[in-house]
């Protein structure tokens, strides 16, 4: 049998025990609500040039930062455009590093840095030689998220994207590669 203190001391660390439980896996759930995949279609408007807004497809990861109010993404994404009368196709695989504020959960803006593989795809009858380079931009956005469930959102989002001017072979060789996306994304949540 046990002694009163000691029955004393186990119901002690049972309890204590039991509330670490309960708060471990309390944190277990905000952790695991933590981070999202966001698989995203939208569309791109170059600020400059003569194209329309063109479809483009993006995938990205979200998560929380050290502090509840900020989130870091990583994304990647393909988009194209048409310039100077179509003699000229930019092809684009960016892949972006973001860190968002966000003072309510549904709500987010903020900005980042891109890496920007590009493509210079030019017409066949302009006889340039095709080129593939690699620029570094910045960029400035924000969206919201609408809850759809306890474990999905729907993600609108806007994005100004600013890049170094561009050289092309054609004339004018200078151009504004800057562009503005919006985009509509699945925010699955894990």
């Amino acid at each position: 049998m046990l002694s009163p203190q000691e029955l004393n001391t186990l119901l002690r660390r049972l309890v204590a025990g039991a509330v670490a439980l309960i708060l471990l896996l309390l944190a277990g759930i905000s952790v695991s609500q933590a981070a999202e995949i966001i698989p995203a279609v939208g569309l791109s408007k170059p600020v400059d040039g003569d194209d329309n807004g063109q479809f483009f497809g993006s995938l990205a990861f979200r998560s929380q930062f050290l502090v509840p109010m900020l989130k870091s993404e990583i994304g990647v994404g393909y988009r194209q455009e048409s310039r100077f009368n179509e003699q000229l196709k930019i092809r684009q695989w960016p892949v972006t590093a973001s860190l968002y504020f966000s003072p309510v959960p549904v709500l987010y803006a903020g900005g980042g840095v891109g890496w920007y593989n590009t493509t210079f795809d030019y017409r066949d009858n302009t006889v340039i030689q095709d080129e593939t380079r690699q620029d570094f931009g910045v960029h400035l956005g924000g969206g919201f998220q609408v809850p759809i469930g306890p474990s999905a959102a729907m993600d609108l989002s806007g994005r100004y994207v600013m890049l170094r001017d561009q050289q092309a072979k054609l004339i004018p060789e200078k151009f504004n590669p800057d562009f503005w996306t919006s985009q509509l994304g699945l925010a699955i949540k894990f």
